[in-house]
């Protein structure tokens, strides 16, 4: 019989509160904070998480915007474990698997017309990195080597290497790492409260923003600018949907200069706005994507760069015997991460969770606007089945009343994100109505908690 997993009783599930906690340094964490009161899951099944003291938590994050399919899947645990007893690692360097053909394949079939080339990473972070060289060596294998600048977003996040840190716009996670690499600039932000507070899906109002990658073009020239990349919707920047029209806008401006577009897609890719990649659900296709999270469902860390059939084209002008692009991973396309990536794309398709995204974005909506008019709310955006809730900070104390909304909410059972003054919402696909409801009431009460 097998062991409920959601049971905290059940063997080498107990929490590790007697073990030493200090050793492991915590990423994103106030370690010592975190190790005088620690915050442990032991088990999670479908939408909940287990802790140590046999706690259910719901999840409205969906693990780290990841576990679009919920937790656990049957037919995605099985696949890894199948796997690692069947071959545990081979390089991709000047060898091969199956698997990791098989799942370029599926996922060229999900991605817009005419990206069909699929890179391996390990991680949204490494994907944009690995993006951002393509877009450099691109213009440079083409002749075209003064291309070399690249543009990114205010309030953006593209993962934590130098080069994705590079072209974020977060100051705190920048502050601590510069000098960052040079040859960088930034869009502004597309979030104005004056005219797109409590917008409901694509706001109206901001697509002429885009226009000010002209004034970037007039200050650098278009010649030095290998790529622009942008989320197609904001994420930990505190969830922003693009304007109408905004990405159609930036994607003429790049087809004008001969600029490549990088959608960044490791949030909104595999079903989190109703379609295979966001891309498609917003009706605008750039040059290259950024995956990760969704590609597994969370369960092994796993990334991807998706490239157009012309992008990969200008590589392979060089000879047969030559190593076109310079770069890569240790583990990448590493067996495990493609078995649990077929079997989170099987587990989508089979389950209808691309299709589920639009079904149930309206109550979705409809759900989270409820909080309009509650203590400190001042904005509610949603796109898909994403969501913040905005409050009014707190004097001398930015982000201290959304971070204490959050505690509150946990202590009711339900996980949600702080990003700033924002609480945000992300959960899996497979949330229903009656936890959507959860959520949003959960919330209510602890903003009617907290001062």
């Amino acid at each position: 019989m097998r062991p409920d997993p959601l049971n905290p009783d059940n063997a080498g599930l107990a929490g590790s509160a007697n073990d030493s906690l200090q050793p492991y340094w915590m990423p994103f964490t106030a370690n010592r904070l975190f190790k005088s009161k620690p915050r442990m899951f032991v088990a999670a099944e479908g939408m909940h998480y287990v802790t140590d003291d046999g706690r259910r938590i719901l999840d409205a994050m969906a693990g780290l915007w990841c576990v679009n399919a919920g937790h656990n899947p049957p037919r995605i645990v099985r696949a890894i474990q199948e796997q690692a007893a069947r071959l545990d690692f081979v390089s991709s360097f000047q060898m091969g698997h199956p698997l990791a053909f098989q799942l370029a394949e599926r996922i060229a079939e999900l991605a817009p017309a005419g990206l069909d080339r699929v890179f391996f990473t390990n991680s949204g972070s490494e994907a944009v990195d690995t993006a951002l060289k393509i877009a450099r060596a691109y213009h440079k294998v083409r002749g075209d080597a003064n291309r070399i600048k690249l543009i990114g977003r205010a309030k953006a996040y593209h993962g934590m290497g130098f080069g994705g840190l590079s072209v974020a716009g977060i100051p705190r996670h920048r502050r601590d790492f510069g000098p960052l690499l040079g040859d960088v600039d930034h869009l502004p932000h597309t979030h104005d409260l004056t005219h797109n507070a409590f917008s409901r899906g694509q706001p109206a109002w901001g697509a002429h923003l885009a226009d000010e990658l002209e004034a970037i073009v007039q200050i650098h020239d278009a010649s030095t600018i290998a790529a622009v990349i942008v989320e197609p919707v904001t994420g930990s920047g505190g969830v922003l949907p693009p304007p109408v029209g905004y990405l159609e806008r930036l994607r003429e401006l790049c087809t004008r200069y001969g600029i490549l577009l990088i959608f960044d897609e490791v949030i909104s890719g595999f079903g989190r706005l109703g379609a295979p990649f966001g891309s498609t659900a917003l009706g605008v296709t750039p040059d290259l994507i950024t995956c990760a999270k969704g590609m597994t469902n969370g369960a092994v860390p796993m990334g991807g760069v998706i490239a157009s059939s012309a992008v990969y084209d200008a590589f392979m002008a060089a000879p047969e015997a030559a190593v076109e692009l310079m770069h890569g991973y240790t583990y990448s396309g590493h067996p495990l991460a493609c078995a649990a990536g077929l079997a989170a794309i099987d587990t989508y398709e089979q389950e209808g969770l691309f299709a589920r995204g639009p079904q149930i974005s309206a109550t979705w909506e409809a759900a989270v606007h409820q909080l309009k008019g509650a203590p400190h709310v001042r904005d509610i955006r949603n796109i898909g089945v994403l969501a913040a809730i905005e409050l009014t900070p707190r004097e001398g104390a930015p982000g201290a009343r959304a971070a204490e909304a959050v505690e509150h909410c946990f202590a009711a059972g339900v996980l949600v994100r702080v990003a700033g003054d924002n609480l945000v919402l992300s959960p899996p696909l497979t949330i229903s109505p009656d936890q959507m409801t959860q959520v949003v009431e959960t919330i209510d009460a602890a903003l009617r908690t907290v001062a």
